[in-house]
């Protein structure tokens, strides 16, 4: 058995959170038990050892105050997991409706032998819109011998018709202190000699977890290391497999052939992008914090406001993780995007791109009122028109699809107009998507594929054009208006954004 389970809260006085331990004490003390609980926050703070705990308390056979006997033949069962009324459902698993269906079915069951039928749902935040609204059903009108235990990481997922239909009990990160009180009872327990600095090391490297510290706890017993603060420091570093501190210097100097290589390397060390990037947010994030007086763990390298630009792109880089089709990608764009701002234009690949001879079909003055201002119109106008090829377009619609569907929808309804290899213009169809590519998430998305895939740091301006002429078909003397492909698109579109 593993520590963690060994160790594992038996009562409401052992759990590590003391504020939830108070909570839970008071509800339970009182006659009438909820019949829904939802236990919110972040991962390995005892979210489902308390369900468990508070399993016991409502089935205990020989239950004093609040403290359930843990001898007693639903005690016991409930520990070794075979209760036949206490049923525990990975929503992560089991999140479609005939799933929550099946629960519907079953809750109406009496238990076979305990008080109550008590479910607990694991990441209910998981079940789909339509196993949601089920499960709504039934917490609005549950039967009597039902308890439901809701415990979730995102809770703000949930939709608020269960929120509301539940008593809360919020989890919170453990304090270092908190981590360091569950650490000693394991130490205790298994007699291991360990320094003290050692364990706040392993608190501040758990960040928060009371079962991330006891897994690192169990990892270092198990391979001898030797339970000291520097060779805890070297066990901890190497574990990671990236300098932060290094990556962190080339940020600095904006060297990006260098970062692009750092990324790559995390691959072959068997680092996620996604470990990588909340590592060095949370980096940047204290040292920002520093710089406006709280603690010192300062980057004289970076600057403020250069803090604040590199943490919201790495934030939005963190987001685009999971709908990417290459893990790196989002990285390797909010990098280029940074780096990009300080890098001069690539001549030989200028030269390499045919040039377009301009003819508008407008005025100037109309063309400045589509772009915004005279200085952006201006800008757009300047330097050398590139063209835009056919395939380049389509390579850039295929790369923003994975990343943002809406996004592609939209440009289809859109052609590329200019380009002076620092200001891409394009000709939006209709205003409706013109606004909501303007719209900053969706331009900040669009720019820096289009950095990527034309190789410099680029803008993007959209103006209003004209659709593509419709044909005009005569049949049975009645002319019939067809609307080519592209016209077809703003049905799509739609369907795609208003479905959401």
């Amino acid at each position: 058995m593993t520590l963690y389970l060994k160790y594992r809260s038996k009562n409401l006085d052992e759990l590590d959170l003391t504020d939830v331990s108070e909570s839970l004490k008071k509800i339970v003390s009182k006659k009438s038990i909820p019949h829904a609980f939802l236990f919110a926050g972040p991962k390995g703070t005892g979210k489902t050892s308390a369900a468990r705990i508070l399993a016991k308390i409502i089935n205990c056979q020989d239950l004093k105050d609040t403290k359930p006997c843990d001898k007693c033949g639903q005690c016991i069962s409930i520990i070794n997991g075979s209760n036949l009324d206490v049923v525990e459902m990975d929503a992560a698993s089991h999140r479609g409706i005939d799933d929550v269906r099946v629960l519907r079915d079953a809750v109406k069951l009496a238990p076979v032998s305990g008080k109550k039928k008590i479910y607990i749902i694991d990441e209910v935040h998981m079940l789909t819109a339509e196993a949601s609204n089920a499960l709504l059903k039934t917490l609005e009108e549950p039967p009597e011998h039902v308890v439901f235990i809701l415990a979730t990481t995102n809770p703000e997922k949930l939709i608020g018709t269960i929120r509301s239909r539940t008593t809360l009990i919020p989890f919170r990160k453990a304090s270092i202190p908190e981590i360091i009180r569950s650490l000693k009872r394991v130490v205790d327990g298994e007699k291991i000699k360990i320094e003290e600095s050692a364990l706040t090391l392993i608190a501040e490297a758990s960040d928060g977890s009371f079962r991330d510290a006891i897994k690192i706890l169990e990892q270092l017993t198990a391979e001898e290391k030797e339970l000291t603060e520097e060779s805890l420091e070297e066990f901890l570093f190497k574990n990671k497999s990236f300098d932060l501190d290094n990556f962190t210097k080339l940020l600095a100097v904006k060297d990006l052939k260098k970062l692009l290589s750092e990324v790559e390397e995390l691959g072959t060390k068997g680092v996620t992008i996604e470990n990588f990037l909340e590592s060095l947010i949370k980096k940047l994030r204290s040292s920002l914090l520093s710089k406006v007086g709280v603690g010192n763990d300062n980057l004289e390298s970076l600057s403020k406001a250069e803090l604040i630009t590199l943490i919201d792109l790495l934030t939005g880089a963190f987001r685009e993780i999971g709908s990417s089709p290459v893990e790196e990608l989002p990285l390797e764009l909010a990098l280029i995007s940074w780096c990009g701002e300080d890098e001069k234009d690539d001549d030989e690949s200028k030269k390499n791109k045919s040039k377009e001879i301009p003819k508008a079909e407008e005025t100037r003055e109309e063309k400045n009122d589509k772009v915004g201002s005279e200085t952006e119109f201006q800008e757009s106008l300047s330097g050398e028109i590139l063209e835009i090829r056919d395939d380049v377009w389509k390579n850039i619609l295929a790369l923003v699809k994975p990343v943002n569907a809406t996004m592609e929808a939209l440009l289809r309804a859109a052609k590329p107009i200019s380009y002076n290899g620092k200001i891409l213009t394009l000709g939006v169809y209709y205003k409706f998507h013109k606004e909501r590519i303007e719209e900053a998430r969706h331009r900040k998305t669009l720019e820096e594929i289009v950095a990527k895939v034309l190789q410099s740091p680029t803008k993007v301006n959209c103006v209003l054009v004209e659709p593509p002429p419709k044909k005009i078909v005569e049949e049975t003397k009645i002319e019939t208006i067809l609307t080519e492909g592209k016209d077809k698109d703003i049905v799509e579109i739609a369907e795609k954004i208003f479905s959401n």
